[in-house]
């Protein structure tokens, strides 16, 4: 396992006691990654995280949104409130790793990091109940079905800020690429909208002998694709972010026969809402047009998926000064700029302010490979940072 430098005060107390019991969160987070499972299907990982917890002295709340728990820990006359979230799901990816502790779940993989991110939450979640110097609430949210988008959604329309007020709200995503154990902060948009279309562009079928019988939705796709590509560089203001794509084209199966129709799926991001409106306005319009030129129609399902992450800006201002004042200005990832992935703690913080940071994971394979793996050397410094961010808040 790669090594992080310690923070600039070597001898903290933090540091020492989560080394103490370091080796059983890397284990545990282990065996949540050998044991994987989809959204809302999270039942053995959020049975062992329940336990934990109360075994350490929290008030355990689960069943929330399915597999959902909110753990809270009281201190003092406080009447402060923090909450932290860590997401739980996997991916239906197939394990190319060869770990020792690879998938047991054929076609389920951990390959976002959430195994990660729910053991750096049980590291500081230890501590905070044997050694927490805080005044307040703490509440502890293990969120499932991140990946689908519907997991933070649905702790909240079931009433998770109400029944556990927070003032503010936090969460962390490792980042491939960035160095290890190296902070990255961004105010206001730090992660894109993503929505999904499909679209399907109906012709008529025919020999490919007598191309002149048919309505070729195969050439209609083509010239739509062409065309799609106008959207980002003449519709949107070239200071603005888009990102259309095209991830799936499906249409005929053998190479003499013109197809009826053509089904194209479609992932579209934004960072601000204006945009994101732009686009759900024009690619539909320009699918009906370009397939009526050539005879066909489009028939186009288009559908929001979550909104833009819009980190609050005095919440993101204190989340990195907490992490300058533990770690010093070197672990802080100068420059760092926001991310076109999407993330449904946006959700969140649509419901109350926050701020989303990230964790530098180092020169790991990117996220939603199978061959990525969670660097366990990040796991200490980012439970380190989750213990001084709730103290400070909760002074």
């Amino acid at each position: 396992m790669d090594v992080i430098a310690p923070s600039h005060a070597a001898s903290d107390p933090v540091e020492r006691k989560i080394a103490s019991y370091l080796d059983e969160i890397i284990a545990l987070r282990r065996d949540f990654h050998q044991y994987p499972e989809l959204a809302f299907q999270e039942r053995r990982t959020s049975k062992i995280i329940a336990s934990h917890l109360s075994s350490w002295g929290y008030e355990v709340a689960t069943g929330i949104a399915g597999t959902g728990i909110v753990a809270t820990l009281r201190r003092g006359d406080g009447e402060k409130r923090i909450g932290i979230r860590a997401d739980m799901d996997a991916l239906p990816i197939e394990e190319a790793t060869g770990l020792a502790y690879a998938s047991n779940n054929p076609g389920v993989m951990h390959a976002c990091g959430h195994d990660g991110h729910t053991s750096i939450l049980l590291a500081a979640a230890r501590y905070l109940t044997d050694s927490g110097n805080f005044n307040g609430t703490l509440r502890l949210i293990f969120q499932p079905a991140e990946e689908i988008g519907a997991g933070a959604r649905t702790m909240i329309s079931e009433g998770l800020f109400v029944r556990f007020p927070v003032d503010a709200v936090f969460g962390l995503h490792n980042w491939p690429g960035v160095s290890l154990g190296q902070f990255g902060f961004v105010e206001g948009p730090a992660m894109a909208s993503v929505d999904q279309a499909k679209i399907r562009i109906v012709g008529k079928g025919g020999h490919g002998a007598e191309p002149q019988k048919a309505v070729d939705p195969v050439l209609a796709s083509a010239s739509f694709i062409t065309a799609l590509q106008s959207v980002v560089s003449r519709n949107v203001d070239p200071q603005d972010m888009a990102v259309v794509t095209v991830g799936s084209i499906h249409g005929g199966s053998a190479s003499n026969v013109i197809p009826e129709n053509v089904e194209l799926k479609l992932t579209m991001r934004a960072f601000k809402e204006s945009i994101r409106e732009q686009l759900k306005e024009r690619i539909p319009a320009l699918a009906r047009a370009q397939a009526e030129s050539f005879g066909a129609h489009a028939e186009v399902d288009y559908r929001l998926g979550f909104p833009a992450l819009l980190n609050h800006r005095d919440e993101t201002a204190f989340a990195r000064l907490v992490a300058l004042e533990t770690f010093g200005d070197s672990r802080i990832e100068q420059g760092f700029r926001p991310r076109t992935a999407s993330e449904d703690f946006a959700f969140m913080l649509q419901a109350q302010p926050g701020s989303y940071l990230f964790v530098g994971n180092g020169d790991s394979a990117p996220l939603h490979s199978a061959y990525y793996d969670f660097n366990d050397a990040i796991i200490a410094p980012a439970a380190h940072y989750w213990v001084r961010l709730v103290e400070t808040f909760l002074k």
